[in-house]
């Protein structure tokens, strides 16, 4: 039996290739998601890494990814205290700002859209290894003001050469810098993952951002050799005056690598979902393929079993089969996962992930994954085609005419029904019982119900679609039209499988097209309806720009209100909210709130502000306080002044900018949003506002209706991702019916000769099978976008309370989606259709 399984093969090098595409593509995601999230954990790892032997810092300030940023820092009395510390070698302050950013000789920006734009103090202070945390290129370091050294890959984008004058954006009390480049450096042994470097001396950094006072970031003590860091530590900590921690280098890094390992875990785990849905895709063409392929090979099994074999040995013989088609498939998956790597690697460099500077990192445990999910997922798909294979009567070799057995549809259509009734019960639930836990989790389980419902029904579901489109076929290709609509239906288990795939893929994409239609049709309406303000001045890349761009803005003629808000980090009873620093003078004059009680006249240094939905988690009135840890600090009363109705343009929590300060969150603006004086010119107060912000290009000037568009973009670039990665799923199931059509050809041999000697041209043929297949990816289109918008009505429904209280249905698109799965079926069938048409009408006549 193994010998013949090896014959089997063999003789159908074709049929495997065929049988491994689904295996090659599934793998190669799951492969290619654990490449590139390794690539990216070593190219974080190489810079957590770069940190010296004790940390002194600020109490409140921390290196997880969930820490706030503090403007609290560490004065330089206190570090050289430290230098004289028992078993310390030198003591070194650090300036440090997480967003000075280059212009480069064009005007454009470098890096943002993410990853940091340092602007750093240089000293020569070693990290725990010994060595300088960055070493220099070319030139020298800066010694005076109007000197900074970048990066060799900073300035190699931005066109500067030593010597050249180059622009700088920060968000510190100078908004513009200008300096002359003296020279470029390397950071340690790694890239930079998109961030950029700049150095100035360190009386230049301070003065940039500490308006001069002598104070640091943060400090590195140095142990002497044979010093133990953490006993420095200890010795460093009992110096400290209150407020001020000493952790060693090594504890720094841990926390980094923490919170770098959490955020990695979400991309792998993003990054899986989709893989999981393209296997699982992929399943239904593996399932296919070899259900044709023991179809195919009917007459030979039964020989097999008229000769002796036993039930389990022609079984096994196809789960051998099986076994090495995982084997190939998952190999070749294995080495497509490096292509698929750089492209996902591609696609986040398009938002400012860039890891062209790491290499791809292949660990073991990444082709142990591959294998063991591809012979899985192949041998639990290749079961029940094996499972069938050995029911085949030995007396079935003497018949001219075979046919698997084949179960009644009649389990599939209740226990798919069945399905998808408890999938609508659970949607339901979810959607209009909002006192339920968990809502979102019984929508989600709703959903897969219903999918998994209908894949297990569609060969009932398909039936009706494909008689309806039968009758446009019989119209307008008469007989050939008949063949293709009877060919379709004939074997609805096959086209129902091979529709089902699509399916998968259009439902998915289908959702995420209502949800993103309804989040951009909610922001427009949050916008027109609470909005007040005339402009808006924000970050281009999503970070804070100085206040004194805010104070300037202010100072323009005709320019009325400016109200500023400052993003921060709050922490109420364990639980970190989003929040926003504001003037209560002058916010609600610039954003209209529905207060539901209290006010905001008269608030005080310790007001504080929350929506509806935040009061009653904390079952908080007007009058009661508060505790809160700001920006990281130290829990503090706060008294609650007002309370209103939960809407997007206003964080869950604000708080006045001066207990934002006081907490020492950085006193450095998010949004910036202008009314303009009574009578006052609309073009010429727009016009002084872009006098004022000329030449910064980190921050942009908006209308309403450009403000709006903003606030839509980060929904498109999430929607472009998720299309990206929904594509393979797609793909997969175009393979698949590329693949039944072809497999299909080859079953249908004799029947395709004996037609074509009864007089069905070639062109007939062809059309025949574009036909069934524009057939099969009109069902699996159709009951794909039913099925997404009603996904996306309850997604949208369930996240009204969340501000996406608008249904949008993007008809247009989704019409777009099913006429692009027409066209799909045309081009699908050009290759199988080719290939019927050139069969040797007698050759086919004669084939077994």
């Amino acid at each position: 039996m193994l010998h013949a399984s090896w014959k089997s093969l063999l003789g159908r090098k074709l049929r495997l290739a065929m049988s491994a595409f689904a295996i090659v593509l599934g793998v190669a995601f799951v492969s290619g998601s654990f490449i590139f999230t390794d690539t990216l954990g070593k190219a974080f790892n190489g810079i957590t890494e770069v940190v010296g032997d004790v940390v002194v810092r600020p109490a409140t300030a921390s290196s997880t990814i969930d820490s706030a940023p503090t403007a609290k820092t560490v004065p330089a009395s206190l570090v050289r205290q430290l230098a004289s510390v028992e078993g310390a070698a030198r003591a070194d302050g650090n300036v440090s700002d997480p967003s000075t950013f280059v212009v480069s000789k064009q005007g454009k920006l470098i890096g943002g859209g993410g990853p940091p734009g340092l602007g750093l103090s240089h000293n020569d202070a070693p990290t725990g290894s010994g060595k300088p945390p960055v070493s220099l290129v070319d030139g020298r370091w800066p010694e005076r003001s109007g000197e900074v050294n970048l990066d060799e890959g900073t300035a190699e984008r931005a066109g500067y050469r030593i010597g050249d004058t180059v622009t700088l954006v920060t968000s510190g009390a100078r908004p513009k810098v200008r300096a002359t480049l003296v020279g470029t450096s390397k950071f340690s042994d790694g890239g930079l993952v998109g961030a950029t470097l700049a150095f100035f001396d360190t009386k230049t950094a301070q003065q940039l951002y500490f308006d001069g006072k002598d104070e640091f970031t943060d400090a590195w003590v140095t142990a002497r050799p044979g010093v133990d860091p953490a006993a420095l530590a200890t010795a460093v900590q009992a110096k400290l005056p209150s407020g001020y921690q000493a952790v060693t280098g090594a504890s720094v890094a841990k926390e980094q690598a923490n919170g770098i390992g959490q955020a990695l875990g979400f991309i792998n785990t993003f990054l899986l979902i989709f893989a999981g849905i393209a296997l699982f895709v992929g399943a239904f063409l593996i399932i296919n393929t070899f259900s044709i392929l023991v179809a195919q090979r009917s007459r030979e099994l039964a020989l097999l079993r008229a000769l002796g074999a036993a039930r389990r040995q022609v079984s096994r013989s196809v789960l051998f089969e099986a076994f090495v088609v995982a084997v190939f498939g998952s190999t070749v998956g294995l080495g497509l996962g490096f292509v698929l790597a750089i492209g996902i690697r591609s696609l986040f460099a398009t938002f400012g992930l860039d890891l062209s500077g790491t290499p791809l990192v292949l660990q073991p445990r990444t082709a142990l994954a591959a294998y063991l999910v591809g012979l899985v997922v192949t041998l639990v798909a290749a079961y029940l085609p094996a499972r069938r294979a050995g029911k085949m009567p030995p007396v079935a070799a003497m018949r001219d005419d075979i046919a698997l057995p084949e179960s009644s549809l009649a389990w599939r259509t209740a226990l798919g029904g069945a399905a998808m009734v408890l999938g609508l019960e659970g949607i339901v639930l979810g959607v209009f019982l909002t006192d339920l836990g968990h809502r979102p989790w019984w929508v989600g389980g709703g959903v897969g119900l219903l999918i998994l419902g209908a894949i297990t029904a569609s060969p009932v579901l398909a039936r009706p679609l494909i008689v309806a489109l039968g009758a446009v076929y019989r119209a307008m290709f008469r007989r050939v039209g008949l063949m293709a609509e009877q060919n379709a239906v004939r074997n609805p288990r096959r086209t129902a499988a091979t529709a089902s795939a699509l399916m998968i893929g259009l439902t998915l994409v289908s959702m995420m097209s209502v949800f993103g239609a309804s989040a951009k049709a909610s922001v427009d309406k949050t916008i027109g309806e609470n909005f007040a303000a005339d402009y808006v001045v924000s970050s281009a890349i999503g970070q804070p720009f100085s206040a004194a761009i805010t104070k300037d803005v202010a100072a323009v003629p005709g320019v009325g209100e400016v109200a500023s808000m400052r993003y921060t980090a709050v922490n109420i009873d364990g639980d970190r909210s989003f929040s926003g620093a504001i003037d209560p003078a002058v916010f609600p004059k610039v954003v209209p709130l529905d207060l539901t009680a209290g006010s905001f006249a008269g608030a005080k240094v310790n007001s504080i502000f929350v929506d509806d939905g935040k009061a009653a988690e904390l079952g908080a009135s007007v009058g009661d306080t508060v505790q809160a840890a700001v920006a990281g600090a130290k829990p503090a009363p706060y008294v609650l002044a007002a309370i209103y109705k939960r809407q997007t343009l206003a964080p869950p929590v604000m708080l006045t900018q001066a207990a934002a300060a006081k907490a020492g969150a950085p006193q450095q603006d998010s949004l910036t949003m202008v009314l303009r004086a009574p009578g006052a010119d609309a073009k010429s107060v727009e016009a002084g506002i872009n006098r004022v912000i000329a030449d910064l290009p980190t921050v942009s000037v908006k209308d309403q209706d450009a403000f709006a568009a903003e606030q839509r973009k980060p929904i498109d670039q999430l929607l472009f991702i998720i299309y990206a990665l929904l594509g393979l799923a797609v793909l997969i199931a175009i393979l698949g019916i590329v693949n039944t059509l072809a497999l299909s050809v080859i079953e249908r041999t004799r029947e395709i000769g004996l037609l074509r000697a009864v007089g069905l041209s070639r062109r007939q043929l062809r059309t025949m099978l574009r036909l069934e297949s524009v057939a099969i990816a009109l069902v699996g289109a159709v009951l794909g976008v039913v099925l997404g918008v009603g996904a996306g009505w309850a997604l949208q429904r369930t996240l009204a309370d969340d501000g996406i209280d608008v249904l949008a249905i993007p008809v247009p698109q989704l019409a777009l989606f099913v006429v692009l799965a027409g066209v799909v079926g045309v081009l699908a069938a050009l290759w199988p259709g080719r290939r019927a048409a050139r069969l040797d009408i007698l050759r086919a006549i004669t084939t077994d």
